[in-house]
């Protein structure tokens, strides 16, 4: 039979269990969110006069989990709009309308036995078919359903999300003996090409697979921390980016996490392990201290780290785990992470720490990775199958850059071995029979094909057609052309590729020389052309320290021509014979909303942050950005009715002077810079291969360049409003002179310049004007200073 998944249901409204109806509804998945009955009134609706029986009571757990969605920071949701798929209940009233939906996930408290007596309910509502599955994150998948039907436990398995679910990719799904084979490849299909997830399958053992290796990395880190006498400041200033982790590094990721939760997990592996494994899942007791205290971090306002707002700004302490008191923050500095920092790339900088004996980083470093790679291997076969899963289930769960095994390879296997054999370690038998035979890596690549090594051999890494891997991609065929800022590669199918790598993907001359000759080369010989990459962000905007720079040398003559030059460039996108597809993903601001405007489409990825943001450093669009998102949204409006010139006007004006940026994709089409031509990836693995099929697609079907647009402008009387709009901000203490005198000019850029409302415009003339006002900005001193301090400090000066 060909699944679908038309509508589901979602047992349970906490944290977790509304952060996965919030994801289902955002991929458009309507979501049917249930909770229990309130046992007691609150005050409010004894003042209203309810009582227990009023539907708005009964549905009340549910209702305010749906509406708290909105107040959390980072929000689970990608626009409002994705609370109306979201329909509230509870579980006594509503559990008949579980016959409608396709998957029923369950999310409520970890009791085993609460959960049989809710999937006992389940089994009695459901349509037969229905899949059904639980979000635990320990308890065992087999038990919960052993006492319901057949067909119940052949569409049953475990999925476990991980919290945020917008944001985390991992997907562990646990099939039990009794999961149709059938059910599984299907949710693990959906799970990666619906819902956008990294989909592990896992086995049904305590804490599955990232959570039992990340918390006992964790409590590892723990032991080593209060062995060697270091601090929590020390240990998290290299245990974070340095080694390939989250820049939360151990203990401010534990303060995210919450200190009850990860005690929690914590013990459900201790009760169920024996020996020295036993032993390494015992927190500690000064943790236990701050969990009595209510010390459980960001959620509670204090944990491991806590900020104090001074005369100078706020102060972060770190605490003290032996006198539980609060201390000035402390960072390890020692010749080996000066050595680190030296090396590119988090492979190399780990091997330098770790090779580094008898330092004091190095010495930690090596301290807490060796159990780590050895646990590692030592649970291969019995938390998944394969080293490939548990190594994809730290990068996608826990943020991990490199994986255990990844690990491993990078600091060199057969040394590593052979260090830890000489401190008296046990390694796993597999991996010494591995070394014996004369393999000394995990991984190897042949000719773009991955393999990984699995009991006695090395098997192919399968890859999910819609993943286009630019660096295996380049590994194979090479490059057309490159230069420090871009390469043009070969996506295949006649798509040709340009991905930007310069620092930060900033843009300089370099990369508008290479857009310019991936144009000309595409209209010879390809169907068409992505722009895009698969760095951290695909493109923060043009090169700030560059412009400054030429602007303190009073180089105007220098900088006229680079807008120029920028400016032709995005022309010469817009009006490519050849369609040309943008693929911005994560933060797309300034220059790079300026590069993705212009395209023929846009294929975006679901998180991706875009805006105009050069108001923050005292200028205006100044590579046409601020005419792409006017002709946007006039292009938006509905065809055939009147609208109002000034209104769309004053939007722009209010998105351009606010340096607004989209908190998604979905809202960057509320904002205005995707159209109903433009499309979104959940999957940002996908972003690529989508961008590239349409590209095709446009090919297809006899693409043509647009014609040359003329702009109707408000002209003068537009200019006023926007400006007195500037002053009544300034008037009420909201706006600077300098605010002001940036609004006059992105104003007269919108407005055309002292003409009659509703005259025509040629684009260039609009070009002209964000020219002129960019250049004339740039020469303020207030303006450079805010340029100088976005550099050094990372963000805006109010001046």
């Amino acid at each position: 039979m060909k699944r679908t998944i038309k509508r589901a249901a979602v047992l349970g409204s906490g944290v977790m269990g509304s952060g996965i109806a919030a994801h289902l509804a955002n991929v458009g998945i309507p979501t049917i969110m249930l909770d229990i009955v309130p046992r007691e009134l609150t005050k409010k609706e004894e003042q209203k006069g309810l009582t227990l029986e009023d539907q708005v009571v009964r549905n009340r757990i549910a209702t305010e989990s749906k509406n708290a969605l909105l107040k959390q920071k980072p929000s689970p949701i990608t626009t409002k709009d994705s609370l109306d798929l979201i329909e509230v209940g509870n579980m006594d009233d509503d559990m008949e309308k579980l016959a409608d939906v396709d998957w029923i996930i369950e999310v409520v408290v970890e009791n085993l036995e609460i959960k049989k007596k809710v999937f006992a309910n389940v089994d009695t509502y459901r349509k037969q078919g229905s899949i059904v599955s639980s979000n635990t994150s320990g308890i065992s998948v087999e038990a919960m359903a052993a006492d319901c039907s057949e067909d119940f436990r052949k569409h049953f398995l475990g999925t476990h999300f991980f919290n945020p679910p917008r944001y985390l990719k991992l997907l562990e799904v646990i099939p039990t003996k009794d999961t149709d084979p059938e059910v599984l490849e299907f949710i693990k299909t959906f799970g990666e090409n619906v819902l956008g997830k990294g989909v592990v399958e896992a086995k049904d053992t305590p804490n599955f697979i990232a959570n039992r290796i990340g918390t006992y990395g964790l409590l590892v880190t723990l032991r080593e921390m209060l062995k060697g006498g270091y601090s929590v400041g020390e240990v998290d200033s290299v245990t974070g980016p340095m080694i390939g982790r989250p820049k939360s590094a151990t203990f401010r990721t534990l303060d995210v996490v919450g200190l009850d939760t990860f005690i929690h997990v914590a013990k459900n592996v201790y009760d169920q392990v024996e020996g020295e494994e036993k032993e390494v899942f015992d927190v500690p007791d000064f943790m236990l201290n701050m969990q009595e205290k209510g010390w459980l971090g960001a959620k509670s306002g204090q944990g491991f780290f806590l900020k104090k707002k001074g005369k100078d700004g706020s102060t972060i302490y770190e605490l003290n785990p032996e006198t539980l008191e609060y201390e000035d923050r402390k960072k390890l500095k020692t010749a080996a992470t000066e050595m680190a920092k030296q090396e590119k790339g988090s492979r190399r900088k780990l091997k330098a720490l770790v090779s580094a004996k008898g330092d004091r980083a190095g010495d930690l470093i090596w301290s807490i990775l060796k159990p780590a790679l050895i646990y590692s291997a030592e649970l291969t076969g019995e938390i998944a199958d394969d080293i490939l899963s548990i190594d994809q289930a730290m990068k996608w769960g826990f943020g991990w850059e490199i994986g255990p095994f990844e690990t491993w390879d990078a600091i060199g296997l057969a040394k590593s071995v052979e260090r830890m054999q000489e401190e008296g370690d046990t390694v796993p038998d597999w991996v010494l029979n591995m070394l014996e035979a004369g393999h000394d890596s995990f991984y190897k690549t042949e000719n773009g094909t991955v393999y990984y090594y699995d009991q006695g051999e090395y098997k192919q890494q399968n890859f999910n057609p819609k993943e286009i891997n630019i660096k295996r991609l380049k590994d194979v065929n090479g490059v057309i052309k490159k230069n420090t800022g871009a390469s043009l590669i070969d996506l295949g199918d006649g798509v040709a590729g340009l991905e930007f790598h310069s620092q930060s993907n900033a843009i300089g001359l370099d990369i508008i020389q290479m857009v310019n000759f991936a144009i000309e080369e595409v209209g010879k010989n390809y169907e068409g052309l992505v722009i895009g990459n698969q760095g951290k962000n695909f493109c923060v905007g043009a090169n700030l320290a560059m412009m400054l720079m030429e602007a303190q040398d009073d180089n105007f003559f220098e900088l006229d021509m680079v807008v120029r030059q920028f400016q032709n460039m995005t022309m010469n996108i817009k009006y490519s014979d050849k369609p040309v597809v943008t693929a911005p993903f994560n933060m797309t601001l300034g220059g790079g909303a300026e590069v993705s405007l212009p395209a023929a489409a846009i294929q975006a990825s679901a998180e991706t942050y875009m805006g105009l943001v050069e108001f923050g450093v005292g200028l205006i669009p100044g590579g046409g950005g601020t005419k792409e998102l006017y002709l946007k949204e006039l292009r938006n409006l509905p065809k055939g009715i009147d609208f109002d010139l000034t209104k769309v006007a004053n939007d722009v004006f209010e998105k351009v002077a606010m340096a607004k940026v989209s908190t998604s994709a979905a809202e960057a089409r509320e904002n205005g810079f995707l159209d109903r031509n433009d499309r979104i990836s959940v999957n940002p693995d996908h972003l690529i291969h989508d961008a590239k099929e349409r590209v095709l697609e446009l090919a297809r079907s006899g693409y043509n360049a647009p014609a040359p647009e003329k702009i109707p402008v408000v002209g003068e009387a537009g200019y006023a409003a926007m400006v007195l709009g500037a002053k009544t901000l300034q008037f009420g203490g909201y706006a600077s002179d300098h605010d002001v005198k940036i609004a006059e000019k992105l104003a007269y850029v919108l407005s055309g310049g002292r003409i009659k409302e509703g005259t025509l415009i040629d684009e260039q003339v609009m070009l002209d004007l964000e020219r002129e006002a960019f250049l004339s900005l740039i020469a303020e001193p207030k303006t450079q200073a805010r340029m100088q301090h976005m550099l050094v400090k990372g963000k805006p000066l109010r001046n």
